[in-house]
């Protein structure tokens, strides 16, 4: 319960121990005397006044031992053992009873789920080394109640370590997933921004180049030229820009992002780059309908950066899209008939397929058989988002 979790370890400390120590004085002190006697609690153990000064001094040590469990587990310890053993001595008891070392088992048992294992084993062998001080100077070996306290505190032990593993190992787990998804989100971003920039600079670039060729002859087509390099340029700019602003804030000053791209804008995408000189073909087949949000992106940009790799890398002078809607998968090819090579640092290619796999789809891309290269991507459609 969430209560009982916020309790400090010393408060169950002090609560088992005076509750074991009360018990005795009760039953053997307060109480009228009876015929019934103990062996581990004296009927006269605390009729002189040492003992009574011992067992103050035994519940201010446990005291200040619970209070110091939280912040220096290893000294409270050793103060509630150490307390522990002073109210023996008030006893006159040769022995620890069961009842009262249940409070060193849970101080034991706090040490071990919070302190290093070194520390932890050093806390454990000092109590079996004050047990076995209490086997050696007992007179009567009949009854050897070390063994089983020796066995309670190794389990005491045992249990407190199996916590700590266990928060380590939760401390490892969130350790990874943190990790991972700052991984994630940072391959995101490095796809995002490439698929972005990249299509408008090779839009870019051949609008420039074709501005220089004809800057003497057709004056008009230069201008021209140059202003769809101009309006590319400042479209690209505004959208860096939106995006960094978007990535630099958090929570309720977030800039509402723009809406996603997809196949919608594909048509768009085949006239711009058809006007900067490299026809593009689309064709659409199967049943059209609404795909959801990730796989509407992913195939856009899949398609976006296949025709920007044609036309920057390839040397085609033609371009063509298929956009098939199949039960259940959207797939796609974009071939160009060019050299079929594959040239650039290949951070595209690695982004299709990383968008390809993040829906369990896959995509394959290569020089094609009758010539150009090829680009073929499966992406599933969701049972529900299908059927919608």
């Amino acid at each position: 319960m969430p209560l009982l979790r916020r309790v400090p370890p010393g408060v169950w400390v002090a609560l088992v121990w005076f509750v074991a120590a009360l018990a005795p004085i009760v039953e053997y002190v307060v109480l009228p005397p009876r015929h019934e006697y103990s062996l581990n609690y004296p009927r006269r153990g605390l009729d002189p006044v040492e003992a009574r000064v011992l067992l103050a001094l035994a519940a201010a040590l446990v005291v200040a031992g619970c209070g110091r469990l939280r912040r220096q587990p290893l000294v409270g310890y050793a103060l509630v053992l150490a307390g522990t053993v002073v109210s023996t001595l008030a006893w006159g008891q040769d022995g620890i009873p069961p009842t009262q070392f249940l409070a060193v088992d849970v101080a034991l048992c706090h040490v071990a789920a919070t302190q290093p294992r070194r520390g932890s084993l050093v806390a454990a062998g000092g109590t079996l080394c004050v047990l076995a001080g209490y086997l050696v100077a007992r007179a009567d070996l009949g009854t050897v109640p070390e063994a089983f306290l020796g066995l309670t505190a190794a389990l005491a032990w045992l249990v407190g370590n199996s916590v700590s593993q266990a928060r380590a190992h939760t401390r490892q787990l969130n350790a990874q997933a943190a990790a991972q998804a700052v991984t994630a989100e940072r391959l995101r971003i490095a796809r995002e921004m490439h698929d972005t920039v990249a299509h408008s600079i090779g839009i870019i670039a051949l609008q420039a180049g074709a501005a220089v060729r004809v800057a003497e002859t057709q004056p008009a087509r230069a201008r021209e030229a140059m202003r769809v390099v101009e309006r590319t340029g400042r479209e690209t700019l505004s959208g860096l820009q939106h995006m960094l602003g978007a990535l630099r804030e958090s929570g309720d000053d977030r800039p509402p992002l723009r809406p996603a791209a997809g196949l919608a804008d594909v048509e768009q995408l085949a006239s711009t780059t058809t006007a900067a000189g490299v026809p593009v073909r689309v064709r659409w087949e199967g049943d059209h309908r609404p795909l959801p949000t990730d796989v509407d992106l992913a195939a856009f940009r899949i398609i976006q950066e296949s025709v920007t790799n044609a036309v920057r890398h390839s040397g085609t002078d033609t371009c063509e899209v298929t956009i098939d809607h199949r039960p259940g998968e959207l797939a796609i090819e974009i071939r160009d008939h060019g050299t079929g090579e594959v040239t650039g640092t290949g951070y595209g290619l690695a982004g299709m397929r990383e968008r390809a796999a993040l829906l369990h789809g896959d995509l394959i891309a290569g020089p094609h058989p009758a010539g150009g290269f090829l680009v073929s991507a499966r992406l599933p459609i969701p049972v529900a988002a299908g059927a919608g």
